[in-house]
C-alpha cells in the first residue's frame, strides 16, 4: 500500500501545506466515509458543514481557505488535484489486455495500425479496419466492415455490427450493442416482417457508450452521435437518430427513432423521447420527462407529457391541493343547495 506525507502530496499537485506537513497519508476517500489515514476535498467552500461531520484526517481546498478542523492542501482547482492524488493511490491498471491474444479470431483481411491490443476470445471481422493504440478486451465482437479510430477502447463482450464507423478517442462499455437492426417491420401481408436495415452507426470522435446501451443502426443511411457526446448506461437510441455535439444522455433513456437534437442537449434518468421530433441545442429535459413534441433551443421541460418546468411546477402545486379543492367544491355545492332551498321558500 502507497503512503505519503501531505508535503509530498502537496508537492506533486502544486499546494500549499496548512497544518502538519508530516502528517502521512494511506488513501483517498469522499468526506462522508473519510477516515484519519485518508485526505478528501472540498470543492465548494459553502458547504462547510459537510467538513465538520467528517473524519478525514486532511482536505484539499481551493486558495485562501483554511480548514480549522484539519491539516489541509490550498490548490488552484480542487477537482483537478484530487484527480492527481487519486491516481497516485490507484494508478489505472495498463496489464489488462498486451499484444494479440493467441485464442483471439481475427479475419485475414483485418488492417490494424500500431500497438493494437486485443483480448482473448475477440472475434473480428473481414476488412475491419483497426487505428493505432486501439484496445479491444476480452469477448468483444466486431464486424465485418467496421473501422475504430486510434485511441478508442472497446471493453468486454461489446459487440459492433457490420459497417459501423468509430471514431477516435472513443470508449465503448461492456454489453454495449453498437449497429443493431432498427425496430422496424411491414405489416402489410398480415404479419410482422423485419424490414432490412441497410444503414449503419457513426460514433464521431470521443464519444462514451455506456454499459449495456444500444444504438440502432440506420434504415438506409447513418445513425449518427455528434463529437464528444456521453451516453449512460441502459440508453436506447432507435434507428435514424442524428444526435449532436456534446450531448449528455443519462441513463435509462430512450430516444425513439429518427429523433434529432442540437448540441449541449441534457437527457436525464429515463428520459423518453417520441419519434420524429427535434430537441433544440442548449435544452434540458428533466428526469422522466415524456417528450411528445420538439423542444426549443435552450428550453428546459419536465413531467408527462413534458412542458415548461415552470409550467409544471404550477401544475403539480395545483395537482396537490386538489383535496383541499375537492373538499371546497363539496362545501359551496352545499351552501348553492341551502341557498337554493331558502329561495324557493
Amino acid at each position: 500500500m502507497k503512503t505519503a506525507t501531505l508535503k509530498e502530496l502537496s508537492d506533486l499537485v502544486g499546494g500549499i501545506v496548512s497544518g502538519d506537513e508530516n502528517k502521512e497519508i494511506r488513501d483517498i476517500a469522499p468526506l462522508q466515509t473519510a477516515e484519519p489515514d485518508t485526505i478528501s476535498f472540498l470543492a465548494d467552500v459553502h458547504k462547510i458543514r459537510d467538513l465538520s461531520a467528517s473524519r478525514a484526517g486532511a482536505i484539499l481546498v481551493p486558495i485562501d481557505f483554511i480548514a480549522d478542523q484539519c491539516p489541509s492542501i490550498q490548490v488552484p482547482d480542487v477537482v483537478a488535484a484530487f484527480e492527481k492524488i487519486t491516481l497516485f493511490f490507484r494508478p489505472q491498471r495498463t496489464d489488462l489486455v498486451q499484444g494479440i491474444s493467441p485464442k483471439a479470431d481475427i479475419a485475414p483481411s483485418v488492417q490494424m495500425g500500431n500497438d493494437v491490443k486485443i483480448g482473448s476470445g475477440v472475434s473480428v471481422g473481414e476488412e475491419v479496419v483497426l487505428g493505432d493504440h486501439v484496445v479491444l478486451y476480452p469477448g468483444v465482437v466486431i464486424m465485418s466492415g467496421s473501422s475504430i479510430g486510434e485511441n478508442t477502447i472497446v471493453f468486454p463482450n461489446a459487440v459492433i455490427y457490420e459497417n459501423c464507423v468509430i471514431g477516435k478517442n472513443c470508449l465503448i462499455h461492456s454489453g454495449a450493442v453498437i449497429g443493431a437492426y432498427g425496430f422496424g417491420y411491414d405489416s402489410s401481408s398480415g404479419e410482422h416482417i423485419l424490414s432490412r436495415q441497410w444503414g449503419n452507426v457513426v460514433l464521431e470522435d470521443r464519444v462514451e457508450v455506456g454499459a449495456c446501451s444500444t444504438i440502432d443502426r440506420g434504415t438506409y443511411a447513418s445513425t449518427r452521435i455528434g463529437y464528444g457526446t456521453k451516453i449512460d448506461n441502459l440508453v436506447m437510441i432507435a434507428h435514424n437518430c442524428q444526435l449532436g455535439r456534446h450531448n449528455l444522455i443519462c441513463a435509462s433513456t430512450g430516444v425513439a427513432g429518427s429523433t434529432t437534437t442540437g448540441d449541449y442537449v441534457v437527457m436525464a434518468g429515463r428520459v423518453g423521447v417520441r419519434d420524429h421530433v427535434h430537441i433544440g441545442t442548449g435544452a434540458v429535459l428533466g428526469a422522466m420527462a415524456g417528450i411528445m413534441a420538439s423542444v426549443p433551443e435552450g428550453a428546459k421541460v419536465v413531467g408527462i407529457p413534458a412542458t415548461p418546468d415552470k409550467q409544471q411546477m404550477r401544475i403539480q402545486v395545483a395537482i396537490a391541493r386538489l383535496p383541499e379543492m375537492r373538499q371546497e367544491l363539496k362545501e359551496m355545492q352545499k351552501n348553492i343547495q341551502k341557498l337554493l332551498e331558502k329561495m324557493g321558500d
